[in-house]
């Protein structure tokens, strides 16, 4: 039987920078037994062919060209049993060593179909949940001492997996108690008058009546033991695509942590509108082993708005409106998403957990995406007593409609500001690609362009070695004066080639955090039903693949994956806490190099050593970033504090002075002789308020204020 033509739908991520939507389709080698596989013979199962479909994708297209052999089936044996018990929570240590027995078939099931493992570890584990869902009821009849002296390891890495039930029911002991406790506290504060609502006011008490401690403790209890319930009916109810997931993904994590098996339902959501138009919440989740953590927010959107949902916010409940919220611990990234998804106009309340350990509940009214919010953005500012006027141009995202050539892309808007901005006469340009997370290649291609004459951009190495460079071929020079760039950890992919391209080539100034994020890879989805032959349609859906099959080089050679662009000159970043970046993640593919392209460097250069000096005497000197240290070195320290007593007076200390922390973080300073200038012309109210907040932001933005003073520097140089 020929090989089938592999459909690369060129899906645009909204972490990957790949994006060229007339890519040539590829082939990909058929599995050795695919001919006979793929049949109408009832003896072969679709779990059979689905297997072999995906190991012949990823052995013969992925980047890495990793067998699937028995090193790999060890490694996916890791990866599947963290998924299924991430927080040691259920199986004991005679369970795992059962699983165990397992570890080096991964791969002879997934040619087999015969994926026992599947009801091994659900067997196991619905048995050890029935026994704690008893010892649960049991335990929350009755009140418990809280003045004990004792610890909960809230880390799940820094625990084993218990010995016996003896250790595994004292492990939910002190788990229940934490529970208990953490809402005895919120309601407590609620009644006092304590309590908070996601803007920070005083929240008014649900109700008048005065609820006496021994009422507030059983009630806690009950709502407890109510929320634990579910989340044991929802484990054991557990539906078998879920159960395929943790298979078949246990094996793609192994080959890096952007390739992954989308079941038939992802596969129907996962076509990102790379046009600016999104509907939801606005953000961006993955699946963090046990939990589903925000990776990014949309501008403008319902999430956005609220300016209280942000990356690396861990999402451990959702409620529907004042319905009792549903616990998504260990729930699927499916359907989580499901109970967050709804209707515009509807109210949806996260409980989220911050990085620093505070827990928060943030009511969001489900819309649509402000488009004006996900585009470009420019206004002019002047620093006094200098009036000088600096170029500002955030880009928040790649973004192009390849369903509409007539419609927006990030270029042509991007171009348009910086024509504005020649007309206004500034000295320089700010481009601030913070938390973007890339997009469209064309695009980081063709911005690079606007501020060089022409040369190589990027270079693009498929699996097969082969390399193409990507070039810009067009000798207009929109900007020729100094160039600063922005970036941070959560700049990744296309922000990360603009960076870089304009590093090499000494033409822009790069500022800001220790490094961005490293996703120097790109991504395709494969529609796996392209596999199946005519006779076999039952199978289908069979979903899909997403797949990394290049990887990023910039034109000196290195690879922006895993190290990402290390700026010029480094400032305290907000968000240094955070363990966020390539190199973070478990197989992430490794940093590499290729030949160096010939490319023509920029005439003029600026002394970065003296830059550096310069700014590093005002940032000592600057209260913005004294007290963005101080916040981030309280962050880590949180951080570092696993451990949480379940005596319920250090519990209530803890609790207060994380609030009262958080609240003296929050109040950051605003520069009032930083004027932002409003380009737009426009007059209406409902403008004006909406670019006053813009405007706010800025002056309230240390690396913003920095970079001015750098800009003032640079121009110093040139005279």
């Amino acid at each position: 039987m020929k090989s089938h033509v592999l459909v690369l739908s060129m899906l645009l991520l909204a972490q990957s920078a790949y994006a060229q939507k007339d890519k040539k389709a590829s082939e990909l080698p058929e599995p050795s037994v695919l001919g006979s596989l793929i049949s109408s013979k009832p003896r072969y199962t679709r779990e059979m062919v689905l297997g072999n479909i995906l190991k012949g994708a990823l052995e013969n297209m992925h980047l890495s060209n990793k067998q699937i052999d028995n090193t790999l089936s060890e490694n996916a044996f890791k990866v599947y049993l963290e998924r299924l018990d991430f927080g040691k929570q259920f199986l004991l240590q005679s369970d795992v060593k059962s699983l165990s027995n397992s570890k080096r078939e991964f791969d002879d099931m997934l040619i087999s179909g015969d994926l026992k493992i599947l009801d091994d570890s659900s067997e196991l584990l619905n048995k050890r949940i029935g026994q704690i869902e008893k010892h649960v009821e049991a335990l929350l009849t009755k009140p418990m001492d809280y003045t004990k002296k004792d610890v909960i390891e809230t880390d799940p890495k820094k625990r084993i997996f218990p010995a016996n039930e003896k250790e595994l029911f004292a492990h939910w002991d002190r788990l229940m108690k934490y529970e208990v406790m953490s809402r005895i506290v919120d309601m407590k504060e609620e009644q006092n008058g304590l309590a908070t609502d996601e803007k920070g006011n005083k929240k008014k008490p649900t109700t008048d009546k005065k609820l006496s401690e021994v009422e507030i403790e059983k009630d806690a209890r009950s709502k407890v033991l109510k929320s634990y319930k579910k989340i044991f009916a929802r484990l054991v109810n557990e539906k078998r695509s879920d159960k395929l997931d943790k298979f078949y993904n246990a094996i793609t994590k192994v080959f890096d942590p952007h390739t992954n098996y989308l079941v038939p339902e992802e596969k129907e959501d996962f076509d990102i509108d790379m046009s600016g138009k999104l509907e939801g919440i606005g953000a961006i989740l993955r699946e963090d082993n046990a939990y589903i953590k925000v990776e990014k927010i949309v501008p403008g959107s319902a999430s956005w708005k609220t300016k209280e949902v942000e990356a690396e916010d861990v999402i451990l409940k959702v409620g529907q409106g004042k319905e009792e919220p549903i616990d998504v611990v260990d729930m699927s990234l499916r359907d989580a998403v499901k109970l967050i998804r709804g209707k515009k106009g509807t109210e949806v309340r996260l409980t989220l957990k911050k990085p620093n350990g505070l827990i928060k509940v943030v009511p969001i009214i489900r819309d649509v995406v402000e488009i004006d919010e996900s585009y470009v953005k420019g206004t002019i500012l002047e620093l006094a007593p200098n009036k000088t006027k600096i170029g500002y141009i955030n880009v928040p995202k790649f973004y192009r409609d390849f369903n509409d050539r007539a419609g927006r892309n990030v270029t042509d808007d991007t171009r348009k500001e910086i024509v504005r901005m020649n007309k206004e006469g500034v000295a320089g340009i700010i481009v601030d690609l913070r938390n973007n997370g890339g997009g469209a290649l064309e695009d980081a291609r063709m911005i690079s362009g606007l501020f060089i004459e022409k040369g190589p951009i990027v270079q693009v190495k498929a699996h097969t070695g082969a390399v193409d460079i990507l070039t810009d071929t067009d000798s207009t020079i929109d900007f020729q004066k100094p160039t600063i760039v922005l970036i941070n950890r959560f700049s990744a992919s296309a922000s990360e080639i603009v960076a870089a391209a304009l590093q090499d080539y000494g033409r822009a100034v790069i500022v800001g955090g220790e490094f961005s994020h490293g996703k120097g890879t790109v991504q395709a989805v494969v529609d796996l039903d392209g596999y199946v032959s005519p006779m076999a349609k039952s199978y289908s859906p069979l979903g899909a693949l997403k797949i990394t099959i290049q990887k990023f080089y910039r034109v000196n050679g290195s690879s922006t994956q895993y190290k990402g662009v290390t700026p010029d000159i480094i400032l305290p970043d907000q968000f240094s806490h955070l363990e966020s970046g390539e190199k973070f993640l478990d197989y992430s593919i490794p940093w590499g190099e290729v030949k160096a392209v010939k490319y023509d460097k920029w005439k003029n250069k600026f002394d970065l050593k003296a830059l550096r000096a310069n700014s590093l005497l005002r940032v000592k000197k600057d209260p913005k970033f004294g007290h963005l240290n101080d916040t981030m070195k309280w962050y880590k320290d949180q951080k570092a504090k696993t451990k949480r007593s379940l005596a319920l007076v250090d519990f209530e200390k803890e609790r207060k002075e994380i609030r009262e922390k958080t609240d003296i973080f929050k109040k950051e300073l605003e520069n009032q002789s930083l004027a932002v200038v409003d380009m737009s012309g426009l007059k209406d109210k409902a403008h004006q308020e909406k670019f006053e907040d813009f405007a706010k932001s800025l002056r309230k933005d240390a690396v913003i204020e920095e970079s001015v003073h750098i800009m003032h520097d640079m121009l110093k140089m040139e005279k």
